[in-house]
């Protein structure tokens, strides 16, 4: 076997399940049944929904419920992780039907199961924990927010309105219920979410989601409300796998929506899975392992007749307040939705869609954890601004473009508090520790040399500013350059510095240099800053002091440098 095949296959053994993942549950395995089975009740509903959104009808929400919820439990990750169909990959997927079909979708869910694969084999994962913790807190307060929002309808008893803005469909739902009031509804709902969070606040270790839900579906059975609409008939049974719907040659076209497709799991499998392991304590996932599951995932579904699926952040929640420790309550949702695919159909249509908006109304409120958003938003302005940013685009724009404007915000404001820490001094005297020149080197500076020293990073942020004071040098001849304390520079900082060197030049002042590190050379010689610097570049400040007196003292050339 050759040294790349072997490489790939060791690190995809890397990505498997380990003992250690199936030792977790036998830990407490009636907490992560219970949990299971309330994530079960709560998925169902969404995941004909989504699938019914989609394009592909319901048979295909529930496919993936099962399938990619079974497989990516099972490989992903996250111990807590619960995945399935999503509001935000239909989204995506609506004008992907419209074009391509139902088969292409399809194929683009299994392109981009091949694509999680190949960012999980280059662990391409570990990028996530350069995602700032406003933008996390912020994300997940918008998604609590669309959650409750998307249930309105729902819970008040009216037909989900027409709309692409979830603010939109809420506003006419609340329009339509005040023209025609359904209290039934609104009351079921209210009292499933008080039920639940009155409830964990007495007794946390009760699935009073359970309790709840039974307790609305039986009132409504035995007093007969007629403004309790249930869920209704649903599909029995999965189909057989197949690959009758790929068609080669439509390959190209397809790889740009699977490109998308693949990111959009990519990143909401990983945020959800970084707020899974903010919502308790002891858990942390692997990404590489995640986007390994998503894409084994995502592989499987498609055969099955399955949307692309990816972590939902809802169904998480509620698997984590729901006592949720090891995986084996993710594959337990897996497990009860096929069961009740298969057999308790006719039952769990009668649970009302009210009860069920009650729970996910329940899960938004416990989402949001108001101390951490108290402590983010009093720690600094910029952490404010990027959590609150990230929150109204997650709300009034969609996931992946909310996640984008907050990395950047945060990026720039980032950005901004490195480059004010940049500065350049006017000294006039050597003032370098020991480790750069020592006493006895010391050469007494002169009126007619000005020695500043550059402090901080030296990039594209600030360059400009941090050498404009060089262009105000005036009453002198030689301007010493002392570099030694300049942490980083780029390739902007390299060229402002050279134009700073021939702006004096022309001038007629001449520019010494020292202390530049090794690791700056390359960078200031690919711009040509070290080429005006040619034989006025020293080690340390004294040679380059010596060397400035020198020059005072005579005509023609400086000195050689000694760097």
């Amino acid at each position: 076997m050759s040294p790349l095949p072997a490489q790939v296959w060791t690190r995809v053994r890397s990505l498997l399940p380990t003992r250690a993942d199936f030792a977790a549950m036998t830990r407490d395995p009636r907490r992560d049944l219970l949990a299971g089975l309330t994530v079960a009740i709560v998925a169902l509903p969404l995941a004909l929904g989504f699938g019914v959104s989609s394009g592909l009808g319901a048979e295909a929400g529930l496919a993936t419920a099962v399938v990619a919820g079974a497989l990516a439990a099972l490989f992903g990750g996250s111990n807590l992780q619960v995945s399935g169909p999503t509001g935000a990959m239909t989204v995506v997927l609506v004008p992907i039907v419209a074009q391509y079909g139902p088969g292409g979708v399809l194929t683009v869910g299994l392109l981009a199961g091949v694509l999680l694969l190949a960012l999980a084999v280059l662990k391409a994962g570990r990028y996530m924990r350069y995602v700032p913790a406003p933008v996390v807190e912020g994300f997940t307060l918008g998604i609590a927010c669309v959650i409750g929002l998307q249930q309105v309808p729902n819970a008040l008893g009216v037909t989900a309105p027409e709309g692409d803005s979830v603010l939109m469909v809420t506003w006419r739902a609340v329009e339509e219920f005040v023209r025609a009031p359904n209290w039934t509804a609104t009351g079921l709902a209210l009292g499933v979410a008080a039920v639940m969070l009155l409830g964990a606040r007495w007794r946390p270790a009760v699935p009073f989601s359970i309790v709840a839900v039974v307790a609305a579906t039986a009132a409504a059975q035995l007093f007969h409300l007629d403004g309790a609409a249930p869920i209704g008939a649903l599909p029995s049974g999965l189909p057989a796998p197949s690959l009758d719907f790929l068609e080669l040659s439509a390959l190209g076209s397809l790889l740009a929506p699977a490109l998308a497709v693949a990111a959009l799991a990519a990143l909401e499998s990983l945020l959800s899975a970084t707020v899974a392991d903010g919502m308790t304590t002891g858990q942390k996932h692997d990404p590489d392992r995640e986007l390994f599951g998503q894409g084994v995932a995502n592989l499987a579904a498609p055969l099955f007749g399955g949307v692309p699926a990816t972590a939902a952040i809802a169904r998480t929640a509620v698997n984590v307040r729901s006592g949720a420790g090891s995986r084996l309550a993710a594959l337990t949702h897996a497990a009860v939705l096929a069961v009740i695919v298969f057999a308790a159909a006719p039952l769990v249509s009668r649970i009302p869609l009210a009860a069920l908006a009650g729970v996910l109304i329940a899960t938004a409120v416990r989402m949001v954890e108001a101390g951490a958003l108290r402590a983010m938003v009093r720690s600094t302005r910029s952490d404010a601004v990027v959590l609150v940013l990230t929150a109204v685009a997650t709300l009034v724009l969609d996931l992946v473009l909310a996640v984008v404007i907050g990395l950047v915000v945060a990026g720039a404001l980032a950005l901004r508090a490195v480059a004010v820490q940049a500065r350049i001094d006017r000294t006039d005297a050597p003032s370098e520790p020991p480790a750069v020149h020592s006493d006895a080197e010391h050469v007494p500076p002169s009126e007619h040399i000005a020695t500043y020293r550059v402090d901080g990073p030296l990039f594209f942020a600030g360059a400009h500013r941090v050498l404009l004071e060089l262009s105000e040098v005036a009453g002198v001849r030689v301007v010493i350059l002392r570099l030694a304390r300049v942490t980083t520079m780029d390739a902007t900082g390299a060229l402002a510095l050279k134009e700073a060197v021939e702006d004096l030049s022309r001038r007629g002042i001449a520019v010494l240099a020292c202390g530049i590190r090794p690791a700056h050379r390359r960078t200031l010689a690919s711009v040509g800053a070290l080429e005006a610097l040619r034989d006025r570049e020293y080690a340390t400040g004294p040679e380059a002091l010596a060397a400035a007196h020198a020059h005072l003292g005579r005509t023609g050339p400086l000195p050689a440098g000694t760097a």
